[in-house]
């Protein structure tokens, strides 16, 4: 693993941050109804999970691939499957404006809701399969395995800290709802390319 390889993920990771799935609506929601405190705490939560989740794969996906060698070809397969499938659903949701809910969360339950956005969302961990496998060498050390959580927590941490910083201003909430369309569709080439990169790729 060297300094490519860790650019290319976090560049991967900010394309999928920004893009309005489920966790990033909700930290949005979160900012928008209930304040910086709370979109804060709730990035947190989202953070911590979404970084466990890197975890799990990094540390199952050696011994799934020793015991059941087709594993790799089969999670490669879905995992392109997957991303070019976002991909399409967010440049064809492009325009579609964002519902936000009304009733703001008690902030004490904020950390916990964003770790229950991400733990009930089963996709993160094959997003984060998808990734690790098309970005990484399939042998990486433990200390390397260690670094890849800690940098995905520091981005997860970082983005949402910024996104709760700038809704939290009326100018900059209503700037991002503008520009919605176009941060769209930027996320989804790059989610789309990587998606035909892990389909076509080989090895």
């Amino acid at each position: 693993m060297d300094l490519t390889h860790v650019i290319a993920f976090n560049l991967t990771l900010l394309a999928a941050i920004a893009s309005p799935g489920p966790a990033m609506l909700f930290a949005i929601r979160s900012t928008l109804t209930g304040g910086l405190r709370q979109g804060l705490i709730t990035g947190a939560g989202l953070g911590v999970m979404a970084a466990a989740w890197t975890g799990l794969a990094l540390l199952g996906l050696d011994t799934v691939f020793a015991l059941f060698p087709w594993a790799y070809l089969a999670l490669k397969i879905t995992g392109a499957g997957y991303l070019i499938w976002i991909a399409i659903g967010m440049w064809r949701h492009a325009r579609k404006p964002l519902v936000t809910q009304t009733a703001p969360l008690p902030k004490r339950r904020a950390f916990v809701a964003g770790l229950s956005v991400n733990l009930a969302n089963p996709k993160s961990v094959l997003f984060a399969s998808a990734v690790l496998l098309v970005i990484f060498p399939r042998e990486i050390s433990g200390a390397e395995k260690a670094f890849v959580v800690a940098n995905h927590l520091a981005v997860e941490l970082i983005c949402y800290t910024g996104f709760a910083l700038l809704l939290s201003t009326a100018p900059a909430r209503d700037g991002y709802l503008r520009l919605k369309p176009v941060f769209d569709r930027v996320a989804a080439a790059v989610l789309g390319a990587l998606g035909l990169r892990l389909l076509l790729d080989r090895s």
